[in-house]
């Protein structure tokens, strides 16, 4: 059976983001994890190797369901409007739902190692393609630009909806992130659209 499978990784999982919310990567210990999953502090080590793997696993599963579920919004036959304009509202209400993930997303991740920056960029590799394949299709049926480069166009359209995310979370989510959906998806639109539009 796979362990990644259970309702123990799960929970070990959702206590992992809570913690590191909270305390912080650096001083969230194994043994609060532990507590606040409900479990002895050796169960853990029967699923992770240690407080790093407990990171890389949490990011994994956790993007890797935000991802899997933008990815189904998209596969709907709607314009290449629609599938910008969902994608930008489903990463914003995605973590506005979840606003301890999106703090250990947009600012715990980014003090890890160069090592564990490397697996991190694994799974947004998947999401970085489905931005690129909106601009490709976009070029394809004449709403984008062809001048849009669409290495650039899913690096700005990432860093922009990253950027506002974490302008959110250093304001204590204090105001509703999908709310910033609308502006920033016309932002982009247009953008991409370019001038001869």
């Amino acid at each position: 059976m796979n362990k990644k499978n259970t309702e123990k990784y799960s929970q070990i999982i959702n206590a992992a983001v809570s913690v590191i919310a909270q305390h912080g990567y650096h001083h969230a210990q194994v043994s609060k994890m532990a507590k606040e999953a409900g479990v002895a502090d050796g169960t853990i080590y029967l699923y992770f190797k240690n407080k790093e793997d407990i990171l890389i696993s949490l990011f994994e599963m956790k993007m890797g369901n935000f991802i899997e579920t933008i990815k189904q919004q998209l596969e709907a036959p709607i314009s290449v409007e629609e599938k910008l304009k969902r994608l930008v509202n489903l990463h914003f209400s995605q973590l506005n739902e979840n606003k301890e993930l999106a703090v250990v997303t947009q600012l715990e991740l980014r003090q890890s190692s160069s090592q564990l920056r490397g697996r991190i960029n694994e799974v947004l590799k998947d999401y970085l393609t489905l931005m690129e394949e909106i601009i490709i299709e976009g070029k394809r049926t004449g709403v984008f630009s062809n001048d849009v480069n669409e290495k650039l166009g899913r690096q700005m359209m990432f860093g922009t909806l990253d950027e506002v995310v974490t302008n959110w979370v250093m304001k204590d989510c204090k105001y509703d992130l999908v709310a910033s959906s609308e502006p920033v998806y016309k932002l982009l639109l247009n953008g991409f659209k370019g001038v001869d539009k």
